[in-house]
């Protein structure tokens, strides 16, 4: 199936590793153009090079710090005209209303709450003067499976979820489509280590945290590239008609009654 990506130009955030990183690849295979967002420079250019030598696509690497007032007007003077949006970047850390300090509390949103929102501004508004363009949130499986563990990540995804519903319920007025992916487990570096500490806790050694996996649908979590290609769907011409919801990614893991063991 085509996907008419080819030629289309994506601006991805939190793309040096993981899930954004996956979506590169997978956006790249289809002919997509990009700009590479994260704040590791080494990483970054590392990933830029590695993608676009495989693909054969324009790669543009920007080592920005969104959280920073003036980095998305740089960003924005960088990739003026970009025809997808994704918003990636996060790491909202684990932990209950009792050990979590407001500091780390906030840090947290800062990236990916107040990023994705203060991102989307800017880009909406471009893509809403030209009256057509996607923008796409990952958010995450908090929103849905609430966890006082996670009670930092859930309230803010929560808060995502609503705000990409908000804004998609009317943004096809202005030729825009705003929707999201809620990932469940995913096999990233944050996911492990959550579940080499529950490894170390529960079994007395962390390198034993895929047996862990076994009470997830499949025995297993996702491969970042499941999660990629549903969001390489998304952002083309065939989903043209989602705007304002979320598609969640999770094998089945939310409406599961069981949840694992708080792994923070």
């Amino acid at each position: 199936m085509d996907l008419e990506l080819k030629g289309k130009t994506a601006l991805i955030t939190g793309a040096s590793q993981g899930i954004g990183l996956a979506i590169a690849k997978s956006m790249a295979q289809e002919g997509c153009d990009l700009h590479l967002v994260a704040r590791d420079p080494e990483k970054l250019n590392a990933v830029a090079q590695e993608v676009a030598q495989a693909y054969g696509v324009q790669v543009t690497p920007h080592a920005i710090d969104i959280t920073q007032t003036d980095a998305i007007e740089r960003l924005m003077a960088e990739c003026p005209k970009v025809d997808i949006l994704i918003n990636n970047a996060g790491n909202t850390p684990r932990g209950t209303l009792l050990n979590l300090d407001e500091k780390t509390w906030r840090n947290g949103w800062e990236l990916k709450i107040f990023g994705y929102i203060n991102l989307t501004r800017e880009v909406y508004r471009y893509m809403a003067q030209r009256q057509k363009g996607v923008i796409l949130n990952v958010i995450g499986i908090g929103a849905e499976k609430l966890e006082y563990a996670y009670v930092a990540g859930s309230m803010g995804n929560a808060a995502l979820v609503a705000f990409t519903k908000t804004v998609g319920s009317v943004s096809m007025d202005h030729g825009v489509r705003v929707l999201g992916v809620n990932p469940g487990w995913v096999e990233t570096e944050k996911s492990k280590k959550s579940l080499k500490k529950r490894a170390l806790l529960e079994l007395g050694d962390e390198e034993r945290w895929r047996e862990l996996t076994r009470e997830f649908p499949r025995g297993h979590l996702l491969a970042p590239a499941e999660v990629a290609d549903v969001v390489t769907f998304a952002c083309s011409s065939k989903a043209g008609a989602i705007s304002g919801h979320v598609i969640t990614v999770d094998a089945g893991f939310a409406n599961r009654g069981y949840a694992p063991p708080d792994c923070a």
